[in-house]
């Protein structure tokens, strides 16, 4: 009489064997030879391939070890079937001459040596003996010889991973016979399978130390839970983050990293750039790069507002000095601004980004205060550019309809950035055509910006615009359509726009 083991293994260990078995043909490799793979470290007993069934391999025997049946006192039967994997323990029984037809296979083994199995150490145990002497009605026999069934996935592959785990229960260097990623997921399954323990912490150490592919590693996720805690504790912590900002925290480092510490700053942000383009989580994108926005911002705010203050002005040379680390300060962290800025446009998740930039009517007042000087110009003659460039992307995606921002954001960005593009004008008059072309556009830009706004709104703005003339009025033809464009709506008839009995009128 038969008995089923899988409730014992589900005792043992977690999930059903029924997931298990399916796991283990999922993980098979193909060996055409029916082999372990190339260059692994074979049992001590090998395989060969039965050249009068192309699943089932002939195997050889150990004299006193594996599948020798002049000392063994365990037969197992491998039968092959393609629907489950359990093992079941037959009636005790001395009969060894039971023929074996194709679908199956039969081995010789020692219960000392199974013993290794705790599953095979239960069926041999005295409880289950005496349960099942008790349930063949023959209590007054003792068995010299115990007959068991292994029912694996027919296969060539699992059949010889099912005799390879067989075989190093006589083995007590089990490392060495797995040599690659693919032979540890292919014993590993059997192993727990078996509850051989030995062998399920020699697979487990040997994928803790290699590294994996991407479908080894999903593999091995599938198995993790038929590990204990312990057992999966570092194959969990190398593919699942200990918590969920952990992500967002290694690309806030990197953007830090590219922007402050790498020597090779262009390649590193280029690098940095590709990751965040390709990043799975759009929001977590704009999170770190707001973040790392507002540290530059502080950063650059916090100098100017030093260099423009009354205690850091003189000609004492210490004061001389501060004001050059402070402006170099803000020039470095322009720049990485800049970087940031671009980044975010690009991803289209500027809309923090454009509303902070509208709320710095004091930093404005700063930048107009270190602009009128001429300190600046020798030390960092490039600063007006950086920030006018700032201004000019985000105003740019504003102005484009890139961001969507609120009207009030728009009025605000314009209202306190155009000073500064005017004190620019006036203030630094040695620049080259690259500059000249930077105002040129962010004029345009501001303009479009006001166009969207109401015309008492717009009407302020554009008288403080009129910085934008030339002496040939040609050649400032963006501002002649703004006025033309706010007298022509500030002209319309009022009975276009009025609403009478309820009805619009155009």
């Amino acid at each position: 009489m038969t008995t089923g083991g899988g409730a014992l293994k589900k005792k043992q260990r977690v999930g059903s064997n029924s997931r298990l078995s399916s796991i283990t043909a999922d993980l098979d490799s193909s060996f055409p030879d029916g082999t372990l793979a190339e260059g692994s470290h074979k049992p001590p007993c090998s395989l060969r391939r039965s050249s009068s069934h192309s699943l089932l391999p002939v195997v050889s025997s150990c004299a006193g070890g594996f599948n020798d049946a002049a000392t063994a006192d365990v037969i197992l039967r491998l039968i092959i079937d393609q629907q489950y994997s359990h093992v079941e323990m037959s009636e005790a029984s001395s009969d060894t001459s039971t023929p074996i037809d194709q679908s199956e296979i039969q081995i010789y083994l020692h219960s000392r040596v199974l013993c290794r199995s705790k599953y095979f150490t239960a069926l041999l145990s005295d409880r289950w003996q005496q349960q099942n002497e008790s349930s063949s009605g023959s209590p007054e026999i003792t068995p010299k010889l115990y007959r068991f069934k292994l029912t694996v996935p027919a296969n060539t592959d699992s059949i010889n991973h099912h005799l390879t785990v067989l075989q190093l229960l006589y083995s007590d260097d089990l490392l060495s016979s797995i040599d690659s990623v693919s032979t540890a997921l292919d014993l590993l399954p059997i192993a727990l399978e078996l509850l051989f323990e030995d062998c399920i912490k020699a697979c487990v150490k040997f994928l803790e130390a290699v590294p994996w592919s991407e479908d080894e590693e999903e593999k091995i996720l599938n198995l993790i839970p038929f590990l204990s805690n312990e057992e999966s504790k570092e194959l969990l912590a190398r593919v699942s983050p200990a918590k969920r900002e952990s992500s967002e925290e290694m690309l806030h480092g990197l953007i830090l990293s590219a922007i402050h510490n790498h020597p090779n700053m262009a390649f590193a942000k280029a690098f940095v750039a590709k990751l965040l383009r390709d990043f799975s989580s759009r929001e977590s994108a704009r999170k770190v790069l707001d973040k790392a926005f507002e540290k530059s911002l502080r950063v650059v705010k916090q100098s100017l507002e030093e260099y423009s203050s009354p205690d850091f002005r003189g000609d004492h040379n210490e004061t001389e000095a501060i004001q050059r680390l402070n402006l170099h300060t803000a020039m470095t962290n322009g720049k990485h601004l800049l970087w940031l800025v671009e980044r975010m446009i690009e991803l289209k998740v500027a809309d923090t980004a454009v509303k902070a930039w509208s709320e710095q009517a004091s930093f404005t007042s700063d930048l107009q205060r270190a602009f009128r000087d001429d300190a600046w110009r020798n030390i960092v003659p490039s600063l007006p550019a950086v920030v006018l460039r700032c201004t000019s992307r985000l105003a740019n995606a504003v102005a484009t309809g890139h961001i969507l921002a609120a009207k009030q954001v728009r009025m605000k960005l314009v209202r306190d950035w155009l000073p500064v593009l005017i004190t620019c004008k006036d203030s630094v008059s040695l620049m080259g055509p690259n500059h000249k072309s930077l105002y040129l556009e962010l004029e345009e830009t501001f303009l479009r910006i006001i166009s969207t706004l109401p015309l008492s709104d717009a009407q302020d703005l554009l008288q403080q615009c009129l910085s934008f003339s030339t002496r040939n009025v040609d050649d400032c033809p963006h501002l002649v359509a703004a006025f033309t464009t706010w007298f022509r709506r500030a002209n319309r008839p009022l009975s276009q726009t009025s609403v009478s009995d309820g009805q619009t009128l155009v």
